[in-house]
């Protein structure tokens, strides 16, 4: 299989950014905790392969996915674009550009499932990256999930979800891609800033918004920034100790007109 060089554009990058900045080498040194001399050999290039610590406080202080610092050639962008950039709309919307999901396996180094309890909630947003943290979950093994994937359980609160009964607890996979989520797919969204995630119908957009809206309709959709986002875990299915509530008679008829309907329909075009 032939393989294809990739450029990359890293080093000319940061000289870039920081330039733009108006900053000298020893102020964004010191910013960065690097000293002069490494970001020197970074921005020249002399430094093949920066640590992973370097790309994500690059990443973080010029608010600019590690994706776009590597692939794409800043200094040929348009002044509208920079500033689309700077302000938090990148070119990649990509939910694993600047998150490092931790997870635990057992002792046949199978990933966990990890369940997030309500007392748990308020320790997530600060520990959820971190591997002792994660650790310290409940943890189940959810048989008929499939193979691949990263899966968690997460408690749902209050009645925006309806029919989805209140306190269910959901089980998600993690998205590394948001670009993959479809419109109105189900997702626990971790936000930051918050003491609490939501379960929502979620639409990502290419402007870099989110949108959110809940199955009762009470309740009013609303839009976030992806920048405000720290992950997305999309509904895989969900258990709760609620009973579900007998069909009622009208819900009965519906059905059968419905079906009838169906059968019509078919032999009309056969």
């Amino acid at each position: 299989m032939n393989s294809r060089t990739q450029k990359i554009f890293f080093a000319g990058n940061i000289k870039f950014l920081r330039e733009r900045r108006k900053m000298s080498q020893e102020a964004l040194a010191a910013k960065l905790g690097l000293t002069r001399a490494k970001l020197a050999a970074i921005e020249a290039g002399n430094t093949k392969s920066p640590q992973p610590g370097d790309y994500l406080n690059f990443s973080e202080f010029f608010k600019i996915s590690i994706d776009t610092l590597l692939k794409i050639e800043l200094s040929k962008l348009g002044e509208m674009k920079l500033r689309e950039l700077e302000a938090g709309n990148d070119v990649y919307i990509r939910g694993g550009n600047l998150r490092v999901l931790a997870i635990s396996v057992d002792r046949s180094n199978n990933e966990n499932v990890e369940y997030v309890p309500v007392k748990a909630k308020a320790g997530y947003m600060a520990g959820y990256n971190d591997p002792e943290f994660i650790a310290s979950l409940p943890k189940f093994s959810i048989p008929n999930l499939p193979a691949q994937g990263t899966f968690r359980v997460f408690p749902s609160t209050g009645d925006s979800m309806l029919p989805v009964p209140e306190n269910s607890d959901i089980i998600a996979q993690y998205v590394a891609d948001w670009t993959s989520i479809k419109p109105d797919t189900p997702c626990i969204i971790i936000l930051k800033g918050q003491q609490d995630f939501v379960f929502k119908m979620v639409t990502v957009h290419a402007d870099g918004t989110i949108l959110l809206k809940s199955l009762n309709t009470v309740y009013t959709p609303y839009t976030v920034d992806a920048n405000d986002v720290m992950e997305i875990w999309r509904f895989y299915a969900y258990t709760s100790r609620e009973m579900p509530e007998a069909r009622s008679e009208m819900a009965t008829v519906l059905t059968a007109i419905r079906s009838l309907e169906e059968k019509i329909g078919q032999r009309s075009n056969s």
